[in-house]
């Protein structure tokens, strides 16, 4: 928490965002609440939408405060594209599709009477993800392939490939996996030391291989994508994706897959070796290898309270 506090004293808005991003769910409802209401007037101070979005998205969802008014009110007093953009953004976040199309397009009417390329492009990407969500599979293809011809047009490299990976997992959803992977497969070559582009593709690999309940497979991929994301937003998503993995084994009561492959991750990951060391304790005591107060005496170990939180949520409270 001091952390953030500090951030925001000293008005590094970006910093801001990537901390709440990082602790959020580290923090008690009391901090959290300090955090967002300091962070906000931090946003405001310096009309930042993209922080001023997280932080009504935070308020809404995990304290139940509604701001999207206010986040209304401030997108037509700036009139910005940005702070537009944002709030169509916001509207997606919390599930209102419908909502968000309608301001994307007419963003994207705008945009193209400005002859803004960019943000057409985004704006592109972004109704794709919608599409996307709607199971609307062709229209998000035809959406990404019209971001991905501005992009070429731009030449930006990077974004050409990040459309390339969601296309390939765009292609998996529509029934597909054996050309999704050979479409990431082509992205790898041309992605390489870009870490970020990397766990997008192990990502998109470890849900290809968990839908087809290929958990080895999918743990491999999730170690990929943990060690490429360090440094990078997509760390807690991939961190995120192996916590479902696990889940999911649990739930099978395969829990020698688990115990098999923790220690995988507790030598890939020193700094989490505890944690991992607490997984497999609790598969080992689901199978039957170890009593509960050996499995105890390892969980002990772990300090943080989230990772606690996190071993009491796989264990299903039975520790």
């Amino acid at each position: 928490m001091e952390e953030i506090l500090k951030a925001i004293e000293e008005k590094d808005c970006k910093k801001v965002a990537n901390l709440l991003y990082y602790k959020v769910d580290g923090l008690s409802d009391e901090e959290l609440t300090e955090v967002l209401e300091k962070a906000e007037k931090l946003a405001l101070e310096c009309k930042d939408p993209e922080l001023y979005k997280l932080i009504v998205y935070y308020f809404h969802e995990l304290l139940g405060v509604d701001k999207i008014s206010e986040f209304e009110k401030m997108a037509e007093e700036e009139d910005t594209f940005e702070a537009k953009f944002q709030l169509a953004d916001l509207y997606y976040l919390l599930g209102e599709l419908e909502k968000s199309l309608d301001l994307y397009r007419a963003l994207l009417e705008e945009e193209t009477e400005k002859g803004n390329k960019e943000n057409i492009a985004k704006i592109y990407y972004n109704m794709a993800l919608i599409h996307e969500e709607l199971q609307e599979y062709e229209k998000a293809i035809e959406l990404m392939e019209k971001a991905a011809e501005i992009y070429r047009e731009l030449g930006n490299e990077e974004e050409i490939l990040h459309i390339a990976v969601y296309r390939a997992y765009v292609t998996f959803e529509m029934g597909e996996p054996y050309r999704a992977k050979a479409m990431l497969a082509e992205v790898i070559p041309k992605a390489m030391g870009n870490n970020k582009l990397l766990a997008e593709i192990h990502l998109s690999y470890e849900e290809i291989f968990e839908d087809d309940e290929n958990y080895d497979a999918a743990l491999q991929e999730c170690l990929y994508a943990l060690l490429r994301a360090r440094g990078t937003e997509y760390y807690d998503v991939a961190f995120d994706a192996l916590i479902d993995v696990i889940w999911q084994l649990m739930l099978e009561d395969d829990f020698e897959t688990v115990y098999l492959h923790m220690d995988m991750f507790a030598n890939a990951l020193p700094e989490l070796k505890e944690f991992f060391e607490g997984v497999k304790a609790i598969a080992l005591y689901k199978d039957g290898k170890v009593d509960m107060e050996e499995a105890r005496k390892v969980i002990e170990k772990v300090k943080d309270r989230r990772l606690l939180d996190l071993l009491e949520f796989l264990g299903e409270a039975e520790m």
